[in-house]
């Protein structure tokens, strides 16, 4: 199939590859990348989209891993399960749950493919547990010259810890081994609290709980948290009426009519975001965890977030606040903060550091270059370290100063992919 157009999920990034194609298993993955290198294409592997950079676009061959989704094995005596890279995240908590066996932290969306959210960096929020690339502990992968690797700490360690949060830049993963554990339950608590209250109790708010976290809103002094805490239970779901008028109607039927309005008045957005936070209702549920750390968000949006030392919190978020309302911006979305602990993945946005992550949202279609940038002046200037696969301007040079090892990343890349075989114009820029 040639000259196909292909779109991230929010519309920021399109490509038009010379093919496509879909393989059925590692085989064919091997087959293709060994014929784009006779014929000179680059190759990139596409997941759901749900990066907002260019990462995955490519003018050569492009794959699609939706062939790619079975849950290869489980191991419960390892506790590990294996998984072929293209199945979304929502069917693997799926199957993990039939094996009564979870992750142990997620991000709170989970249509991304296992093997996009692995190798941009998703993550969720968690005092002890970290994101998805520090639970891999074994990769399968094909390299640009069509073979196909495993490697783990023990097997090839400086491609797994260089290619878990590799961007695709070290080969074509074609599966993904994850440390899981038993299945279990989350007690679910979220309520407004002033952000003053948050920013104070912070420390407390953290520590004292599995998985915090808290979305602000723009020119107002109000927040809602969430704190998510392992329970043995029983299970108390929200019942089927409030899950469809909180989630469905609220968080993305009326949210979205909301951010339409504003997105031509945008004059509007400071009373509506005081609305919006003062109509907000504390409430609490139990449920498996996959259904409380992920949730659906059908309205679309752009999006830039950076990692920054947990420590400095509350200093850019002040900042952040004050240039805001120093510039005249309107932010429609809640601006959410999620917390991680240090993991050891070398080119992960929390590696080595107990590490805050700021996100900024802006519905889809209202200006906001000139927001994140300025607000990425902010968030770079502390040390921030941004998303891989959310909007950013960094440079290779700029991510050498707060990337330890980003050095000894690209000389393993020097060794897989010396012809830069799954380059592109994003790699090209961060990487080098």
């Amino acid at each position: 199939m040639t000259d196909v157009l292909w779109q991230t999920w929010s519309g920021t990034h399109r490509a038009h590859p010379r093919r496509t194609a879909s393989p059925n298993d590692t085989a064919e993955v091997a087959a293709q990348v060994s014929a784009a290198a006779e014929e000179g294409l680059r190759v990139r592997m596409v997941g759901s989209g749900h990066s907002f950079t260019d990462v995955a676009v490519t003018d050569g061959v492009l794959l699609s891993p939706t062939s790619l989704a079975r849950l290869r094995s489980v191991d419960h005596e390892k506790g590990t399960a294996t998984v072929d890279a293209g199945m979304a995240l929502c069917d693997f908590n799926e199957e993990l749950a039939r094996h009564g066996l979870a992750l142990a932290n997620m991000g709170d969306i989970a249509v991304q493919t296992v093997a996009g959210a692995v190798q941009t960096g998703t993550h969720g929020t968690g005092r002890d547990a970290g994101g998805l690339a520090s639970q891999v502990v074994g990769l399968e992968m094909v390299l640009a010259d069509g073979s196909v690797v495993r490697c783990s700490a023990d097997e090839d360690p400086e491609l797994f810890h260089a290619a878990r949060v590799g961007l695709g830049a070290f080969g074509v993963l074609t599966a993904v081994t994850f440390a899981v554990r038993p299945a279990f339950l989350l007690h679910a608590r979220e309520e407004p609290m002033p952000l003053e209250e948050v920013l104070e109790r912070l420390p407390e708010l953290r520590s004292a709980n599995d998985h915090f976290e808290f979305f602000w809103f723009p020119h107002t002094g109000s927040t809602n948290t969430k704190r998510n805490n392992i329970t043995d239970g029983p299970a108390r779901p929200l019942s089927p009426f409030k899950a469809w008028l909180d989630d469905d109607l609220l968080s993305n039927r009326v949210f979205g009519g909301v951010n339409r309005v504003c997105r031509r008045f945008p004059a509007l957005v400071p009373a509506v975001n005081q609305v919006s936070s003062r109509a907000l209702s504390a409430r609490s549920y139990t449920d498996a965890s996959h259904r409380v750390f992920a949730s659906v968000r059908d309205v679309r949006f752009v999006e830039m977030e950076y990692a920054v030392p947990a420590e400095h919190t509350e200093e850019v978020l002040r900042e952040i606040r004050s240039v805001v309302d120093r510039r005249g911006y309107r932010l429609s979305f809640p601006v959410e903060v999620r917390f991680a602990p240090a993991d050891d993945v070398w080119l992960s946005t929390a590696y080595r550091r107990e590490t805050a992550y700021i996100a900024v949202h802006m519905y889809q279609g209202v200006p906001y270059e000139a927001c994140f940038a300025d607000l990425e002046s902010v968030l770079a200037s502390a040390g921030g370290r941004p998303h891989w696969g959310k909007l950013h301007t960094r440079t290779h040079t700029d991510l050498e100063k707060v990337y330890p090892q980003l050095g000894a990343a690209m000389a393993v890349r020097d060794r897989v992919d010396p012809e830069r075989r799954f380059a592109n114009a994003y790699l090209d820029r961060v990487l080098g």
